[in-house]
């Protein structure tokens, strides 16, 4: 194996193609670099440098070879960089899960782009998915961490949350409904309508959350199609099949034919929740929670 040393040494000599500057720049007496660089020379059984008592001049054999010389050190210096970033904790790779209604919110957008700024040496990659299914991911590994809207099941004891916000959600109402001209609308107002939401066997968080506000309210959801993505829902609303329940961030869902109306009810909020690993180690883990928290301002 090549010495990266004396490819330092022959990098310099290159640069200056004078031994004396070259030893004065590596802080090493002349006699030593010049043992070096012969040295390195029989290593690979060529003649690097042509050497006259004027003039040090690189052979065809040293011009050739002097590219993949620096392309081996600049990996090397890469690779000791992104080493020490991996021990400090800011190089890897953060695997995120989210709700899909989760992702129409600043808050999501803006901590994205905060962190990948913060950290531009992770690899960050996002999976939408169901509560259920991150629950799931994170207790595989195949996510480090989750953006839902409903706690893990009370015996889970690998996955824990951390509530950073609530959200009011709102009624989503086809334009044409009598609801639409009111200023907030009621769930009872609502429930005479189709409900429209995830699969029941989805494991949707906003499902749970919307109906526990039914039951509370003793009232009763009619059945309507589902979506399996917030998308979806919001059109089947467009498309006058039934009223939909949504976080206040689906709003920036414009969709034509579609209006929506603040609730009644002051309780009818959805939580934002992180989820990770019980005992979690990773550094990086750690910093996407603290990137959420300066996001929404909390200490």
């Amino acid at each position: 194996m090549i010495d990266l040393r004396r490819l330092r040494y022959f990098l310099t000599v290159s640069d200056e193609l004078h031994f004396g500057r070259a030893a004065s720049r590596l802080h090493i007496a002349q006699p030593p670099l010049t043992r070096q660089i012969s040295a390195l020379e029989a290593e690979l059984g060529f003649r690097l440098f042509d050497r006259s008592t004027r003039n040090v001049t690189l052979t065809s054999e040293g011009r050739h070879f002097l590219p993949y010389a620096r392309a081996v050190l600049e990996q090397v210096d890469l690779t000791a960089a992104i080493t020490g970033k991996l021990a400090a904790g800011s190089a890897g790779h953060l695997a995120v899960g989210y709700a899909s209604s989760i992702a129409l919110s600043d808050i999501f957008s803006q901590t994205i782009q905060a962190f990948c700024t913060s950290y531009p040496d992770v690899q960050l990659s996002v999976e939408e998915g169901a509560s259920s299914t991150q629950w799931a991911h994170i207790i595989e590994g195949r996510l480090d961490i989750g953006m839902s809207r409903m706690q893990p099941p009370g015996d889970d004891t690998d996955v824990q949350a951390i509530c950073l916000d609530n959200e009011p959600l709102v009624a989503a109402i086809a334009s044409d409904s009598p609801l639409a001209r009111q200023e907030q609308v009621t769930l009872a107002e609502l429930s005479v309508y189709p409900l429209i939401a995830f699969p029941a066997d989805y494991g949707s968080g906003l499902n749970e959350i919307v109906e526990t506000l039914y039951r509370r309210h003793a009232l009763t959801r009619r059945p309507a199609p589902t979506g399996k993505q917030i998308t979806s829902i919001i059109a089947l609303v467009a498309a006058g099949r039934g009223v939909a329940v949504v976080p206040q961030c689906t709003q920036t869902l414009a969709k034509r034919g579609v209006t929506y109306r603040p609730l009644a009810e002051p309780e009818a909020t959805a939580p934002l929740l992180v989820l990770t690993r019980k005992r979690e180690r990773s550094p990086l883990v750690g910093a996407f929670v603290d990137v959420i928290k300066q996001t929404i301002g909390m200490e």
